[in-house]
């Protein structure tokens, strides 16, 4: 039988984290996904999360940052009354200032891929975890693209809500060693 990490202990959490949680994604628009469905997580669990995640994706115009830094007031009032993800203003608001500042990291950097993954030096950073107490909830790296993305405009991107983003984007590879997908995501490129 396949070990997962003790975190994957539902059905919804199980698929995520067999199929997406720890690969490297280098594609802009999944990772602008992440950083709003991340910010959106907070204070709430993230089996929540999974299950408002066609309802954010269909809210949020599949998440084009294109489309989302131009929704207006009237646009933000629609997003309040949507029983399809939460309905936190300063959640709604932040998606939309940091699709703003998503835009512009793009243009600076030619990608938000670049940017983010320069972080690490352009590869994962693998750890070897035995246990689940073992792993942390914030890292030197994290905080400093927190203060970067903080600096850059965007909320709701302090550093345990980034390191959950790295570990969920493949920037760090946080599976436990005895889980099935440790080594088999250090193959696996989206």
């Amino acid at each position: 039988m396949e070990q997962s990490c003790g975190w994957a202990g539902s059905d919804i959490l199980k698929k995520y984290h067999d199929e997406e949680w720890g690969v490297p994604v280098h594609d802009d628009r999944t990772l602008f996904e992440a950083l709003i469905l991340d910010g959106a997580q907070a204070g709430l669990s993230w089996e929540t999360i999974l299950k408002k995640r066609e309802g954010y994706r269909s809210a949020f115009d599949n998440f084009d940052p294109n489309i989302v830094a131009y929704y207006d007031d009237e646009k933000a009032e629609e997003l309040r009354q949507d029983a399809g993800i939460v309905r936190n203003r300063l959640k709604i608001a932040s998606a939309i200032r940091n699709a703003k500042a998503f835009l512009a990291v793009q243009e600076e950097f030619g990608s938000f891929d670049a940017y983010l993954w320069s972080f690490v030096d352009g590869q994962p950073t693998v750890n070897s975890w035995i246990s689940d107490d073992q792993i942390p909830a914030k890292t030197d790296v994290s905080d400093a693209l927190s203060t970067n993305l903080k600096n850059r405009g965007f909320s709701f991107v302090g550093s345990t809500i980034i390191y959950a983003a790295m570990q969920a984007l493949g920037l760090v590879n946080d599976h436990l060693v005895s889980c099935s997908r440790y080594s088999e995501v250090a193959k696996e490129e989206r």
